[in-house]
C-alpha cells in the first residue's frame, strides 16, 4: 500500500528520481508490535505539515462516529481488516519533507509472522528508525529487527524510545534502554546515529524538545531523520537493467525493464548477462520519453538492439566492461523465515531481480540466533535465525555482491511458493568469468527424436560411483560394449582418463575436486542432450558434488552405487588407489573410509563381489529400460503401430 502525503510539487525538475533537486532518503521504521510505529508515522505527517487539507479532521470525525478515541495510527491503518485486528500487516510507503530532505518512510510490520513483509521494506531503505516501548524495553523481536537491518545492509539507524509518558519520562529508564540497545547495535556494526526519548501520541520529542524531556540534549526525531544520508546516487553506479519482458511492435522487438542503476543512451555497446551476448542499442523508448534518448536509474524503458539476439526475462543488461558476473555459485547471508530449518542439501527457489532459478544449499557456515546474538555450530538455520550459506544454482544468473550494487545484490528465497527467507549476496564465485564474451550457442541440426529412432534409446548420464577398486571402470567398459553391440551410442568418460587430459589443470583440494566433477557432469550432459549415453566412472566421493552433477544433468541422470565392500576393494585394486587413498596421498583424501560418502538414494546399487560383471551389466540394462532410457520390445512395437 502506497500512501503519498503530498503537498510536494508535482512539476519539479526531473534531475533526480524523486523529481526534485533535493536529496531523497528512504527510511524503514521497524519495531515490536504495539511499540507505536504507526502512531509515530502519523504524528510525523502532522508535525511536518504533510497531511492533505482536511484529512486529520475527517479521521477525527470518523472516529467520533464509531465511538472510539482518535489514534494517529488511523492515518496508516486504512484497511478495514487492519483496524479490526489492531495490527499493521503490510508495508506502507509515505512521502514527506523535512527541512532539507525528501523522505520516503516505510512502515513495516512488527509481528514475527510478518517479518517477510519487513524484508521487502528494509530492502529498499537507506536508513532505519528502530522503535522501542519505554515500558517493555528491548525485546527479542527488537534484537531480531536490529540484526535484520544489519543483514540487509542498512548502515544508519536512529533509535526511538517511545511511550516515555508510561514511565513518567524517567531519564534513568531511558538511559538503561539506550545503553542496552546501543551495545546490541554496536556489536552488529550498526552504531546508532541517535537514541531519542519520545511520546509519539503527545508529540514530545517528535518535532520539538518539550519540557517533559528537558534533560535530553540530543536531536528530535525530525532532526535525526534530516541527518540521515542518502545512499550513493544510483545513476553513479554501473548500468543494471534487468529484463522484465520482450514486446513485438510492428517490425521492432523491444526489450523492456526498469533501470535499477546507471544510465543508457542510443548507441551504447551493451552486454546481455549471463549469456555474454554483445550488441549496440539502436533506440531507447522511455516512459516518459527523453529528448536525448538518455535514461537513468529508476526509469522504465524499452530498447531495441542492432542485432537479433535471444533475450529472456531475468537477463541483465549492462555496459561492456562493467557487467555483473555470470555464476552458478553464490555466497549469501540470509534471514530464515520458514517453519522448517534450512539444511545443507535443501532444494530452494532463488529469486534475484526478475530472474528465478532452482538452487541447492551446498553448505551452511554458521547459524546465529539474532535474539541471543549467539553463533551456533549447527548444520541448519532455524526459523527467525541468520546464517551464511553457499548456494549452487541450476541455471547461471547475473549477480553483484551487495557492497558493489545493492540493487542487484539482494536475493529472496522461496519454498513451496512462499517467501522463506531473504538476504544479501556476499560474494559471487570467482571461478566464473568476469569479462563477458560474445557467445551465441548453436543447437544441433538433429532433433532428439531422430537420434532416439536410430539408437533405440534416449540420451542419459549413467554415473557409477564407489570406492577405488570397486569395479566401476570394469563395469563401465562392459556396459559400453553391451550397449554398442545392441546398436546404441554409448561413450565412456573415465575419471582418471579425464584427469590426464581435460582436467589435468586441477589439483586435489575440495574446490578442485568439485570442479572436476562439474566438468565431468557438463560434458556428460552435453552428450546426453545429443542422444548419447554417457557412462561416467568416477570415485566422486562427495555427496554434495554428486548432487551438483545430478542438478546439471537433471532428468537424464542415473546414479549407480558400486557398493563393493572396502576389504574387497583393497585386495583387488589394480591401480593401488585404495592403499594410496588410505595413506592420504590420493585425491587429497585423509583416509578413504572417512572421505567417501555413500549415496543415500540412487537408481541402482550393485555389489560386484557378489555377481559377475556380465550379470551386473544386465542389471544396469534392466534399470535403463525401467527408467525410460532404453527402448524395450514393447516400446518398439508401440512405436510402429
Amino acid at each position: 500500500m502506497n500512501v503519498i502525503a503530498s503537498n510536494l510539487a508535482s512539476n519539479a525538475a526531473l534531475a533526480t528520481p524523486n523529481g526534485t533537486t533535493r536529496p531523497q532518503v528512504s527510511i524503514v521504521i521497524v519495531g515490536h508490535v504495539d511499540h507505536g510505529k504507526s502512531t509515530l508515522v502519523g504524528r510525523l505527517l502532522h508535525e511536518t505539515g504533510s497531511l492533505p487539507d482536511g484529512k486529520l479532521e475527517m479521521l477525527k470525525a470518523v472516529s467520533a462516529r464509531r465511538g472510539m478515541p482518535f489514534e494517529w495510527s488511523f492515518l496508516l491503518d486504512a484497511l478495514q481488516t487492519e483496524r479490526d485486528q489492531g495490527i499493521t500487516i503490510d508495508t506502507t510507503q509515505i512521502r514527506f519533507r523535512t527541512r532539507s530532505r525528501d523522505v520516503v518512510l516505510i512502515d513495516a510490520p512488527g509481528h514475527a509472522e510478518f517479518l517477510r513483509n519487513m524484508i521487502t521494506g528494509a530492502a529498499q531503505a537507506d536508513g532505519a528508525v528502530l522503535i522501542i516501548d519505554a515500558l517493555e524495553g528491548v525485546r527479542d523481536q527488537t534484537r531480531r529487527h536490529g540484526y535484520l537491518l544489519h543483514l540487509l545492509g542498512v548502515k544508519q539507524v536512529a533509535v526511538v524510545v517511545n511511550k516515555m509518558d508510561r514511565v513518567d519520562f524517567s531519564a534513568e529508564r531511558f538511559g538503561a534502554i539506550r545503553d542496552e540497545i546501543s551495545a546490541h547495535l554496536t556489536g552488529l556494526g550498526l552504531a546508532p546515529t541517535a537514541v531519542i526519548p519520545i511520546s509519539a501520541r503527545d508529540g514530545d520529542g517528535v518535532a520539538e524538545r518539550t519540557p517533559k524531556i528537558d534533560w535530553y540534549d540530543g536531536p528530535v526525531v525530525v532532526e535525526a531523520i534530516d541527518a540521515l544520508q542518502p545512499a550513493r546516487p544510483l545513476d553513479e553506479l554501473a548500468l543494471r537493467l534487468p529484463v522484465q519482458a520482450i514486446y513485438k511492435f510492428d517490425d521492432r522487438r523491444i526489450v523492456a525493464g526498469r533501470i535499477e542503476s546507471g544510465g543508457l543512451s542510443a548507441g551504447d555497446e551493451i552486454v546481455i548477462m549471463p549469456a555474454g551476448k554483445i550488441a549496440n542499442i539502436r533506440s531507447v523508448e522511455g516512459w516518459p520519453s527523453s529528448p536525448t534518448g538518455a535514461q537513468g536509474a529508476g526509469r522504465s524503458v524499452g530498447i531495441t538492439l542492432d542485432r537479433e539476439l535471444f533475450v529472456e526475462r531475468g537477463d541483465v543488461i549492462a555496459h561492456v566492461g562493467s557487467a555483473p558476473r555470470d555464476t552458478r555459485r553464490i555466497r549469501a547471508r540470509i534471514f530464515w523465515l520458514h517453519e522448517q530449518p534450512l539444511a545443507a542439501g535443501a532444494s530452494i527457489l532463488l529469486r534475484l531481480g526478475n530472474k528465478e532459478t532452482r538452487a541447492v544449499v551446498v553448505a551452511i557456515e554458521k547459524a546465529v540466533d539474532p535474539g541471543e546474538l549467539s553463533s551456533a555450530e549447527t548444520k541448519a538455520i532455524a526459523r527467525n535465525h541468520v546464517g551464511e550459506i553457499d548456494i549452487s544454482l541450476a541455471q547461471p544468473l547475473a549477480a553483484d555482491p551487495y557492497v558493489d550494487n545493492p540493487r542487484t545484490g539482494r536475493l529472496v528465497i522461496e519454498v513451496n511458493g512462499r517467501i522463506a527467507g531473504g538476504g544479501l549476496v556476499l560474494s559471487v564465485d570467482a571461478g566464473q568469468r568476469a569479462v563477458p564474451v560474445d557467445i551465441v550457442p548453436v543447437e544441433s541440426a538433429l532433433r532428439p527424436e531422430e537420434r532416439s529412432a536410430r539408437y533405440r534409446h534416449n540420451g542419459a548420464v549413467v554415473w557409477l560411483t564407489g570406492l577405488p577398486g570397486s569395479g566401476k571402470s570394469t563395469l563401465a567398459r562392459a556396459l559400453e560394449r553391451k550397449l554398442f553391440s545392441d546398436g546404441g551410442s554409448p561413450i565412456l568418460l573415465d575419471g582418471d582418463t579425464l584427469r590426464a587430459g581435460l582436467n589435468g589443470d586441477l589439483g586435489f583440494s575440495p574446490e578442485d575436486r568439485a570442479e572436476n566433477i562439474r566438468r565431468l557432469a557438463e560434458i556428460a550432459t552435453h552428450l546426453a542432450r545429443n542422444g548419447h549415453i554417457a557412462i561416467v566412472a568416477a570415485v566422486s566421493p562427495s555427496r554434495e558434488d554428486r548432487a551438483a552433477a545430478r542438478r546439471i544433468a537433471d532428468d537424464t541422470f542415473r546414479e549407480i552405487y558400486v557398493a563393493t565392500p572396502a576389504d574387497v576393494c583393497e585386495r583387488r585394486d589394480p591401480k593401488g588407489h585404495y592403499a594410496k587413498a588410505r595413506a592420504g596421498v590420493l585425491h587429497g583424501f585423509t583416509g578413504i573410509g572417512n572421505d567417501y560418502q555413500p549415496p543415500e538414494s540412487v537408481e541402482l546399487t550393485i555389489d560386484t563381489s557378489s555377481c559377475t560383471v556380465s550379470d551386473a551389466a544386465d542389471e544396469i540394462e534392466r534399470m535403463l529400460i525401467r527408467t525410460g532410457v532404453l527402448f524395450d520390445e514393447v516400446t518398439d512395437i508401440a512405436a510402429n503401430i
